[in-house]
């Protein structure tokens, strides 16, 4: 049997950056369509030309290849004729494949926030997806609020939808606007507007996750009729975000419900990329990617527990749903003090570091490893300094330099001005080749003074760390008081894309820093020369 036909429209550029905190610059829309014209997606929605500047600027040239670049935008306003809209001249004008008009399908928004009549609101659709089409572009309409006009009026949401159809729509978009409609009503209402005369193939949806449920809705409403989904990376968008495609992708291509009826423009080796897809552009928005993200996430195919790491290393497909591989993801077997010795062998395997089951060495480094965590050390969040301990027991490390002391300041004081300032300076003394060197700096921060401190002259291998950047730096009390036992996580990456993690604890935060931070050195110099680094580059 043919496999029907399904369309991917990504409103990441336009209802994404609806997020708090995001403004995407020319620049980065530029980026971030690329990104998705590559994966394979068929429709990039890029935003609403003539509203604001970045997106009047976007538009002025076509920035996609193979994917349909589309313009945003409302139907044009009651009262007022298609060709006296500005609105709609600049959708029009703009240089997309495609239109995309956001139209009220309720009737209680038609009256409140249009202030025009029923019939009026209708007249908008049709004369809108008319014009589009007329100046060749394909037209399609967002029917917002979609569900709870249905809910509250259906024959009124059904006749802006079957309106924009009947206009020539090429797609006719049910919006669960408010992000409140539960799988089986979204179901049920799209099989009704089937019933009601719009074929499944001129159907989309596009969900919010108000409930956490964005993704749930789309696959429902592809299960009811519906061939276009609407979403964004990483699920971004207002309030709770939109429907995730870096979630809704691989469940389509790989769950056989899906896979088995329904083919997408994403190809099986294009589906390999997704996980890089999505962290870089995490990168791009500058944040951490999230860890426990279904299929993409640095978790979401790792193992603590003992007995889960012994079956994993007989059959994958024990504790696995899909093959890590085909997203892009890799396998992890964490170490910490609930891991047996099949997480420890399997994970120093995938290090490229081989020791005997049988081996002393390696029973003494899972003695350490539980007596560290015990006293704080978190070693399943903290991939170098885990894999710097296990070479370090096993085969033992280069000594690049030694720290023989070091001191911090931070001292509170008015400036000339009379304006207050915190400044913080740190002193550290570095041995290198039998050579002792002592670097100051000042930093934002005693930890940020450190840093700079540390990093300044470390002799020979000054070079070999100029690319390092502290990516994240997070700190934990493990317990009450202020003479609390504290953890401190830093991440860490460089020009290659390799990111890894290095843990220290203390009583003292700044100590707890100092040792983090030099496990991330150490780590940088080891992986420069091969010895390490295997895990953080993939």
């Amino acid at each position: 049997m043919k496999k029907q036909r399904l369309y991917l429209f990504d409103t990441t550029l336009r209802d994404g950056q609806q997020t708090p905190g995001i403004d995407f610059s020319v620049e980065d829309k530029i980026a971030i369509a690329k990104l998705l014209d590559e994966f394979g997606i068929d429709y990039v929605e890029g935003g609403y030309p003539g509203a604001n500047p970045t997106d009047t600027a976007f538009f002025q040239k076509k920035r996609t290849e193979s994917a349909k670049f589309v313009a945003f935008g409302m139907t044009k306003r009651a009262g007022v004729s298609a060709s006296n809209d500005p609105g709609l001249a600049s959708l029009v004008q703009s240089k997309s494949d495609a239109i995309c008009f956001v139209a009220k399908s309720w009737d209680y928004h038609v009256r409140v926030a249009l202030g025009c009549t029923n019939e009026e609101n209708l007249e908008s659709i049709r004369t809108s997806v008319e014009t589009a089409v007329a100046s060749a572009k394909e037209a399609m309409v967002d029917c917002e609020h979609f569900f709870d006009g249905f809910k509250a009026n259906p024959e009124y949401a059904l006749a802006c939808a079957k309106t924009a159809y009947d206009a020539g729509a090429r797609w006719v978009v049910l919006c669960d606007t408010n992000g409140g409609t539960q799988p089986s009503e979204v179901r049920a209402v799209v099989e009704k507007v089937i019933a009601g005369g719009i074929p499944g193939d001129h159907l989309g949806i596009h969900a919010h996750d108000d409930t956490g449920q964005a993704v749930a809705n789309s696959l429902a409403a592809v299960e009811a009729g519906v061939r276009q989904i609407q979403g964004t990376l990483n699920g971004i968008g207002e309030r709770c975000g939109n429907a995730n495609l870096i979630s809704i992708v691989p469940t389509l291509a790989l769950k056989a419900a899906f896979a088995d009826r329904f083919e997408t423009g994403i190809s099986a080796e294009a589906l390999t990329g997704i996980s890089r897809l999505s962290r870089a552009f995490d990168e791009l928005l500058n944040r951490a990617p999230e860890a426990q993200a279904p299929y993409v996430g640095s978790s979401a195919f790792a193992t603590k527990a003992g007995i889960h790491a012994s079956a994993l290393a007989k059959e994958p497909a024990t504790y696995e749903h899909v093959e890590p591989q085909a997203v892009g993801n890799r396998r992890r077997v964490m170490v910490s003090d609930q891991g047996g010795k099949a997480n420890f062998l399997a994970e120093l395997k995938r290090r490229g570091i081989d020791v005997p089951k049988d081996d002393h060495r390696l029973d003494a480094l899972i003695a350490v490893v539980k007596e560290r965590e015990a006293e704080g050390y978190a070693y399943e969040g903290a991939d170098a300094s885990f894999e710097l301990l296990a070479r370090k027991m096993l085969h033992g490390l280069p000594e690049f330099f030694t720290v023989t002391s070091f001191r911090c300041m931070v001292e509170r004081r008015f400036d000339a001005n009379g304006n207050l300032k915190t400044v913080s300076e740190a002193i550290v003394k570095v041995e290198v080749d039998g050579e002792e060197k002592m670097s100051v700096a000042e930093g934002h921060g005693p930890v940020n003074a450190l840093d700079i401190a540390l990093r300044k002259d470390l002799g020979k291998y000054q070079s070999e760390i100029v690319d390092l950047e502290l990516a994240d730096f997070k700190v934990r009390i493990l317990n009450g008081g202020t003479e609390a036992i504290t953890r401190v996580l830093v991440e860490s990456h460089d020009s290659t894309g390799a990111r890894w993690w290095t843990v220290g604890v203390s009583e003292n935060i700044i100590d707890a820093s100092f040792q983090a931070l030099m496990d991330s050195i150490i780590y940088k110099l080891m992986k420069n020369r091969e010895m390490a680094g295997l895990v953080a580059a993939e």
